[in-house]
């Protein structure tokens, strides 16, 4: 059986999105044992609350959730165990810098299975405080608005009218 080709979405990190002010994007590899692969190729992940983080200079992921194989037997995995993330040693560089600085974090948004292997969308991010988070959801819902009153012009429909 050959190995897959294209890309398949696994899961993808909402609160993330909502949470953080994304500021740059890495793509990442992540070293998986045993029952992991199946268990990501079945969509068992949960992004939710994983973060990057240094140790001994390599970029790892904690709190990444990959449940555990179902067909598995004793060799079954650990669901929340850290994963170590490859990368090259100048990106990995150059993200520890950003966030030795301060105020960064590393977030992964998506996790996705390319030509056969998982990889990691990594966000260098920034958080948000509340009031940036309100003003991204009026400019999301003013956005919206926009787009429909186009497209109600462009169909000819009069404004006030609905449906």
């Amino acid at each position: 059986m050959g190995r897959e080709t294209g890309r398949k979405l696994i899961a993808s990190n909402r609160k993330a999105l909502h949470d953080y002010a994304i500021v740059k994007t890495y793509e990442a590899g992540l070293v998986l044992r045993g029952t992991e692969i199946k268990a990501v190729r079945q969509g068992k992940v949960s992004l939710v609350d994983a973060f990057g983080q240094e140790r001994d200079g390599e970029l790892m992921l904690h709190n990444l959730y990959i449940a555990e194989y179902w067909y598995g037997t004793w060799t079954n995995h650990q669901p929340r165990r850290t994963r170590k993330l490859l990368l090259h040693r100048s990106e990995i560089d150059k993200i520890l810098t950003k966030v030795r600085e301060g105020g960064m974090t590393l977030v992964p948004l998506t996790m996705y299975i390319e030509n056969g292997w998982a990889k990691v969308e990594l966000g260098l991010a920034k958080g948000k405080r509340d009031f940036d988070k309100r003003q991204t959801l009026a400019t999301r819902d003013a956005n919206r608005e926009i787009a429909r009153e186009l497209g109600r012009h462009l169909k000819g429909i009069p404004k006030g009218r609905d449906r």
